[in-house]
């Protein structure tokens, strides 16, 4: 699980200090407040990560990539080049490593990664990779222009290539750095073994189509724009989907089924051959027990603009982490509270993380609700507001005590509710003496 993020210098955020995060981590906020770039972190790191080319330090994307964020200078704080790109985030390990060190071996079973990039002839570079590791991380090993820091260790070279890859660290080591060779490798390895985990879904769904070719291969992922949805679940058909307080397995299409059923999107999912010689497939909805099953293309809009948000809930892995954007867009207010039902649902039963960035105050009201129910602790949210002050980003984390109630909310936090109250009120008096005078 990632346990925090911290961000210098990038784009609207001049330092977002450490933000913490929970299982379920919630950001709000107005446009433009910097809620969206809190996720693009991730995002780069991981595209970065998935990238084979060693010479590239970082990948600031493509029109094919998780995001295209232009180059360094689009993404350094007020286009001021001359400043270095500061990310950093802490990370839980799915098991236990032990690394070695002179005189030492270290357990760890999280650790702190942050790196520093700044643009030198008009190439970003890495100054520095530092890991935080050990149980009280009290050890910091340091990769600072091609030499190893250490406590007293007398800067004893090591090269590289790339970001962060497995190979980035390579060469015969200087005698005695045999232990940071081999160290750094463990380390970096580990940090890419999370991105594989990390699941993205961007706030514009592909619109559904009437027919989906399945040829039968399996998709790691339902891609940022949902398009492999069907082909997920018509691949999910051979496996099933198990959870951590089940014993029994649960095909993925039912639960998606059962799910639309409790929101009263649909009575009834079907995913079945146009003919049965076909390739090609079709997803009939039934709304009502009496209404005709229709195509997923003759649905409302909602409906298809959700149904990848389910289905990655139950396609992604078990504890891996999910960044949804909008996943309420188009869904109208009772939709948005059973949202947050379902996002409870797969972080307890899943162990699933998930980092949602949202508008809703329908989800929110629910999550409250069900922290004051016990069905979710507050421990277990970590809800941010995101504001944006003459172009620096600033946040501030909601305080949720154990009953749900939130201590600090900012003013506006969903526009002015009681000042409209009061104005149609107060309109709807200077009326009405219009109308007795």
């Amino acid at each position: 699980m990632i346990t925090h993020i911290r961000m210098k210098n990038f784009k609207s955020w001049k330092d977002s200090s450490e933000v913490k995060l929970a299982p379920l981590t919630g950001f709000f906020g107005t446009n433009s407040s910097g809620k969206s770039s809190l996720l693009q972190m991730l995002l780069l790191l991981k595209q970065t990560v998935e990238r084979s080319n060693l010479e590239e330090v970082i990948f600031f994307g493509d029109e094919h990539s998780l995001v295209n964020l232009g180059n360094f200078r689009e993404v350094i704080h007020g286009h001021k080049e001359e400043e270095s790109l500061d990310l950093e985030f802490g990370y839980k390990l799915r098991s236990s490593l032990t690394i070695e060190v002179p005189n030492e071996a270290i357990d760890i079973e999280s650790l702190i990664f942050d790196i520093s990039i700044r643009e030198r002839n008009r190439r970003p570079v890495v100054e520095n990779i530092c890991y935080t590791v050990g149980i009280e991380a009290n050890h910091k090993i340091i990769w600072r222009y091609d030499r190893i820091h250490y406590r007293n260790l007398q800067n004893p070279r090591l090269n590289r290539d790339g970001i962060l890859g497995i190979k980035s660290f390579y060469g015969s080591p200087e005698p005695g750095l045999v232990w940071a060779a081999k160290a750094m490798q463990e380390l970096s390895s580990t940090f890419e073994k999370l991105f594989p985990r990390v699941y993205y879904l961007g706030p514009t769904r592909v619109e559904p189509q009437r027919y989906y070719q399945w040829g039968g291969g399996h998709p790691q992922h339902i891609r940022q724009w949902g398009n492999q949805t069907i082909h997920a679940l018509l691949s999910a058909r051979v496996r099933k989907l198990k959870t951590l307080h089940k014993e029994e397995e649960v095909p993925i299409e039912d639960r998606v089924s059962e799910w639309l059923r409790e929101m009263e999107l649909a009575h009834s999912f079907t995913l079945d051959w146009k003919t049965q010689s076909s390739i090609e497939y079709e997803v009939r909805i039934q709304k009502s027990p009496t209404s005709a099953a229709v195509t997923l293309v003759d649905m409302g809009y909602g409906l298809g603009q959700f149904l990848p948000v389910l289905v990655l809930c139950y396609y992604a892995p078990e504890g891996s982490t999910l960044i949804l954007e909008q996943p309420g867009i188009h869904l109208h207010p009772k939709v948005q509270s059973q949202l947050a039902d379902l996002l409870i649902e797969v972080i307890t039963e899943r162990n699933l993380q998930i980092l949602v960035e949202s508008h809703s105050e329908h989800l929110l009201n629910r999550l409250q609700r069900r922290v004051a129910e016990e069905r979710i602790t507050a421990d277990q949210t970590a809800l941010y507001f995101c504001r944006n002050d003459e172009g620096v980003s600033n946040i501030d984390r909601l305080k949720m005590d154990e009953f749900g109630n939130i201590t600090n909310w900012p003013e506006n936090f969903f526009g002015d509710e009681m000042g409209d109250l009061f104005a149609m009120t107060k309109a709807q008096r200077e009326r009405q003496k219009r109308a007795e005078g």
